[in-house]
């Protein structure tokens, strides 16, 4: 499970995965040893997978984002079309779904006809695939990877309800 100190490395990471191991213990007051163990512990866990910078999509020229709905004619819980998804550069993510679609895709492009050119090219040539629905955003209110960690306690309550209790008990 996850304790206080987890939780806010956690935190601290995900707020900025650049922040080097001294000053996450600068700020939790801990040892950088310590801290470079427990950071080593999450990563051996599984819970932290890695780390990457976040690009400006505008900047480098993909101003068009998209998701397009695929189905396929592949097998009930067959992923072999997902498999191929994943390995168009300008794919971001992959996801299987339930429901009418089998897939929900999220990707970027330099414009429309650049779309057009990757649904044709690249979505049109994956032998499984049946159809595409593709829906075009317009503008991003709010886009992130991070996760919310209030939740995570050691003992499987919410970190709310575990101060409350710890308050209560004036410990």
């Amino acid at each position: 499970m996850f304790d206080a100190v987890d939780r806010r490395i956690l935190s601290i990471l995900q707020d900025n995965a650049r922040t080097s191991n001294a000053e996450i213990a600068r700020l939790l007051e801990m040892a950088p040893s310590a801290i470079l163990e427990r950071i080593r512990k999450l990563e051996h866990r599984g819970v932290i997978v890695g780390y990457e910078g976040r690009l400006a999509p505008k900047a480098i020229g993909l101003g068009l984002t998209a998701f397009i709905f695929v189905r396929t004619d592949e097998p009930a819980g067959a992923i072999s079309t997902g498999r191929v998804l994943i390995g168009i550069p300008e794919v971001q993510e992959v996801h299987h779904v339930a429901g009418e679609d089998c897939y929900l895709v999220k990707l970027r492009a330099r414009d429309t006809d650049d779309l057009a050119r990757l649904l044709r090219e690249r979505f049109g040539k994956v032998p499984q695939l049946r159809s595409t629905r593709t829906t075009i955003v317009l503008g991003t209110l709010k886009e992130s990877a991070q996760l919310a960690l209030n939740h995570l306690d050691e003992a499987g309550a919410t970190h709310d309800a575990r101060e409350r209790d710890v308050q209560g008990r004036g410990v």
